[in-house]
């Protein structure tokens, strides 16, 4: 009676964990891409046009599944805290791992996933209305140096770095107006409430397309290729530049094998040229990075911003 009774629980225990993955047939089943913003954004967009991709190199669907909050930390904590399970994948920025930790109280670490790849690329533009008196991002300093704050909009770090540093290394005044979304910083710029932005692609391209922006200066390390004669803000004259990039991770201790089959499915994925081309559409540039590339990618972020953010005397965020 004590074996028979043993061996129920044995079975119930088995029955109740989770279904490790068979490293042979991997993927056997559908995977769950866990998306650490809300729908709509330019993080989701992405991920989902990638996720098309990605399930067709498995040979399995890729279930979206959305868990915004917390500035993108929310899903990666929850990930951190699962069963090292290679049938549930999550998106895991940049920001959440080189910027958040110096930002705010989080409990997750680096080594707290195992990497899959990094496929994508954020891009980032100081743009004015295209009635603006500054015609280039001299003018702006200079008018940041008059004794006035020049105020900006922009959603989270790393984006609202670039003017808090550019401020600092002038000696001008640049003033965050923080908004919930990229498209309440571009209606607050068009209808005049502030002087400048720092977003993404998709939040200037088309309004600079309709003659209603004009973009000053690239934010990131390289040009824009739609506006190619568009300085960035080193090239112009100015040590600065912020970077972020999106990629995967999955709970730490997960099947190497696995892991792998995940990393070359995310590989073929994002160099598919359909795919990429999507991708790129939504404002990110397709990047294929190895779990090993984006992880190094990471670290190195880590310290970047970590100084980056302490120049700009950026507060710690309270919960």
């Amino acid at each position: 009676m004590k074996c028979t009774k043993i061996l129920l629980s044995l079975s119930a225990l088995a029955l109740a964990q989770p279904a490790l993955a068979n490293p042979t047939n991997f993927p056997e089943r559908e995977v769950t891409l866990t998306v650490n913003y809300g729908p709509g954004s330019n993080t989701d967009v992405a991920s989902r046009i990638f996720a098309d991709g990605f399930s067709k190199e498995l040979g399995k669907p890729v279930i979206v599944d959305n868990r915004a909050g917390a500035l993108g930390t929310l899903a990666v904590t929850w990930l951190s805290k699962q069963q090292p399970n290679p049938y549930q994948v999550g998106v895991v920025t940049y920001a959440t791992q080189a910027i958040s930790p110096h930002l705010q109280d989080i409990t997750y670490k680096l080594d707290d996933f195992d990497w899959v790849c990094g496929f994508g690329r954020y891009r980032y533009g100081v743009a004015v209305r295209a009635d603006s008196p500054y015609k280039t991002l001299d003018d702006l300093v200079a008018a940041s140096k008059k004794g006035k704050s020049i105020f900006f909009g922009g959603t989270s770090t790393p984006n609202v770095i670039a003017l808090l540093e550019l401020g600092r290394v002038t000696g001008g005044k640049f003033e965050q107006i923080a908004y919930k979304s990229g498209g309440e910083v571009t209606t607050a710029l068009l209808g005049g409430h502030i002087e400048a932005l720092v977003q993404n692609p998709s939040d200037i391209l088309p309004h600079v397309q309709a003659g209603k922006m004009r973009l000053l200066a690239s934010a990131s390390p390289m040009r824009w290729p739609e506006l190619p004669d568009v300085p960035t803000m080193r090239d112009a004259g100015y040590p600065v530049s912020v970077d972020s990039w999106v990629g995967l991770g999955v709970r730490a201790g997960a099947d190497p094998k696995s892991v792998q089959r995940l990393e070359k499915a995310c590989l073929d994925a994002i160099n598919n040229p359909e795919v990429a081309k999507r991708v790129a559409n939504t404002g990110i540039d397709p990047a294929g990075l190895t779990g090993k590339e984006y992880k190094a990618a990471l670290q190195e972020g880590y310290t970047t911003m970590g100084a980056a953010i302490k120049a700009a005397n950026l507060p710690r965020m309270t919960n």
